[in-house]
C-alpha cells in the first residue's frame, strides 16, 4: 500500500487533483475530435525515430509476456512488443492470463514454466509473489529508466520490502463517466452532473426520454469494485479509504454502510440500468461500452476508466469528443474522487531478455508508442504528451501526472487476490450479489468482512 504524507496535505491534494481534472476535461471537450494529432506515431514508432533508451541485442531469444488484456488493449500493446523486437531481435509471444491473473501465473510458476515478464493488475499480487520469492528485482538499467521517468509514488508502488520489482507502465484514471451526446441532446440535457444527486436526476431524465440511462458491466466484478471505491472515497475521505484498503477497519463499518446505501440508490432501480440488474450481471465490460455508443437504442452513460476509449475506437463508430464525451465521477460527499489503477510489469525469470523488456517498458519510447494507439495513459512524467492519440486522453493523462504522488490507488487491487482480484469470489462476487439484491446491505457487509478477514489473515 502506498505510503502517504500528512493527512491534511493528502486531502488538499485530492481535492485539487479532482478540481484540475474537472476543469481540464471541460476545456478539452470544447470542440475536440477523436484523433487531433496528425503526427503522433500511430503506426507504432520506428527505430530510426526513437529516442534514447539503449537495449542489448537478443537475436534468437524468445520471450513470453503475460497480461490480462484481450482485443483492442492487446492489439495496442502488441505495437510496443513489435518495436522491442525491431530493436533487439528477440521474438516475444503474448499470453492472455484471463481475469484470474494470480491463479494463472501461480500455476505456471509452480509448474516450472513461468513467462519471462508478466503484468500484474493488483499491487497486492506483487506483494504476495515477492514474499514467495517468485519475482526478480529490477536490474540497474531498468531501475535507471524508472527513476528518471516516474514520480516517487509510482516507483514506490512497484517496490516491496526494500526491493524494486516492478514498472507501472500502464496507468488508469478510474473516476470517469462516459456519455452518449446524442442521448443527452435528445433528453434536453445541457450540463453534466457534478453530484450524485444530480447524476441520479440525470439518469431519470434520460430514462424518461427513452434511453437506457446507465450501462453497467456487472459480469466483470472488478467494475463493481470501482463503483464502490469512487463512492466510498468521496464520502469517507482518503484516511478511511486507506484504512479500509489495509483492512484496518472492518467492512461492517458505518462508512461502508453509507457507501452501499448510496450505490443502492442506482443499483436498486431497474429502470435506470440498461437491461436492469439481471442484464447488467450478464454484461461484460467491453459490451457495457459498445452498448452505450452503438445499436438502435444505446445506453446514455457508462462508468469506467480512460481505457474505455480503446473500446470506443475499436468497436464503435462513435467519435471521441463529438459522439462520446466524458465527465468526472460525481461527488457523493465533500469532494470528487480520484481513483487510479495500473498494471505493473515484473520479471518472473532471470536473464538478459526479461530485464531488457522491463528497461524498454520503463522508457519514454515505449510509453509514446503505446499512447499513440489510444485507450492508454502512462504515469511517466517524462514522455511527450503530444503522442496521445486524442485530446481527451491527453487531458486525462495530464491531470493524473499533475496529481503527483497524491492519488488513491484502486482499493481492490491493494487487497490479497483472493479478496480483491479473483472472479467468482471475494469482493467481486459479493458486490455482484449486492447488485442482484441491493436491499441486502447488512448481509453484504457481513459477507465482505468474512471474506476480507479470511484473505488478509492468510496473506
Amino acid at each position: 500500500m502506498r505510503s502517504t504524507s500528512s493527512n491534511n496535505r493528502t486531502r488538499r491534494a485530492a481535492k485539487s487533483a479532482a478540481a484540475l481534472l474537472a476543469g481540464a476535461l471541460a476545456l478539452a471537450l470544447t470542440g475536440c475530435g477523436g484523433s487531433d494529432n496528425k503526427d503522433n506515431g500511430g503506426g507504432g514508432g520506428s527505430s530510426e525515430n526513437a529516442s534514447t533508451v539503449k537495449l542489448p541485442k537478443l537475436n534468437g531469444q524468445t520471450l513470453e509476456v503475460a497480461a490480462v488484456w484481450t482485443g483492442p488493449e492487446q492489439e495496442n500493446f502488441q505495437k510496443v512488443l513489435d518495436e522491442f523486437k525491431k530493436r533487439t531481435g528477440a521474438k516475444v509471444n503474448f499470453v492472455p492470463t484471463g481475469n484470474n491473473t494470480s491463479t494463472f501465473l501461480g500455476t505456471k510458476i509452480e509448474g516450472g514454466k513461468p513467462p519471462d515478464v508478466a503484468f500484474l493488475p493488483q499491487v497486492g499480487v506483487l506483494h504476495q509473489f515477492a514474499d514467495k520469492g517468485w519475482l526478480k528485482p529490477l536490474g540497474a538499467d531498468a531501475k535507471a529508466q524508472l527513476d528518471k521517468n516516474f514520480s516517487k509514488g509510482w516507483v514506490d508502488l512497484g517496490a516491496w520490502k526494500g526491493k524494486q520489482y516492478g514498472v507501472y507502465a500502464k496507468a488508469a484514471n478510474k473516476s470517469l463517466v462516459w456519455y452518449n451526446t446524442a442521448a443527452f441532446d435528445a433528453a434536453g440535457i445541457k450540463t453534466t452532473p457534478k453530484t450524485w444527486k444530480d447524476f441520479l436526476a440525470t439518469a431519470q431524465t434520460l430514462s424518461d426520454a427513452g434511453s437506457p440511462a446507465v450501462s453497467i458491466g456487472g459480469a466483470d466484478g472488478w467494475t463493481l469494485t470501482d463503483w464502490f471505491e469512487n463512492v466510498y472515497l468521496s464520502q469517507a475521505g482518503p484516511d478511511k479509504y486507506d484504512q479500509l484498503a489495509a483492512h484496518k477497519i472492518k467492512w461492517t463499518d458505518p462508512s461502508v454502510t453509507k457507501a452501499l446505501t448510496t450505490l443502492a440508490q442506482l443499483w436498486g432501480k431497474n429502470d435506470l440500468i440498461a437491461g436492469g440488474t439481471k442484464g447488467a450481471l450478464n454484461t461484460e465490460f467491453p459490451k457495457s461500452v459498445t452498448q452505450t455508443f452503438s445499436g438502435t437504442n444505446p445506453a446514455a452513460m457508462v462508468f469506467e476508466g480512460d481505457f474505455v476509449t480503446a473500446n470506443i475506437n475499436a468497436d464503435t463508430k462513435a467519435k471521441l469528443g463529438t459522439d462520446a464525451k466524458v465527465f468526472p465521477f460525481p461527488s457523493t460527499g465533500t469532494q470528487s474522487p480520484v481513483v487510479s489503477g495500473g498494471d505493473v510489469a515484473v520479471a518472473l525469470k532471470d536473464g538478459k531478455g526479461a530485464q531488457a523488456l522491463l528497461t524498454f517498458l520503463a522508457s519514454t519510447d515505449a510509453a509514446e508508442i503505446w499512447a499513440a494507439q489510444g485507450g492508454f495513459i502512462s504515469p511517466s512524467k517524462a514522455m511527450d504528451e503530444s503522442k496521445y492519440k486524442d485530446a481527451i486522453t491527453r487531458t486525462i493523462a495530464k491531470a493524473l501526472i499533475a496529481a503527483g504522488d497524491n492519488f488513491r490507488f484502486d482499493m481492490s487491487d491493494q487487497a490479497p487476490a483472493a479478496f480483491g482480484g479473483t472472479a467468482g469470489t471475494g469482493e467481486w462476487k459479493d458486490l455482484q450479489d449486492f447488485l442482484s439484491n441491493p436491499k441486502n446491505i447488512a448481509g453484504t457487509q457481513q459477507k465482505l468482512e468474512a471474506d476480507a478477514a479470511k484473505a488478509y489473515g492468510s496473506s
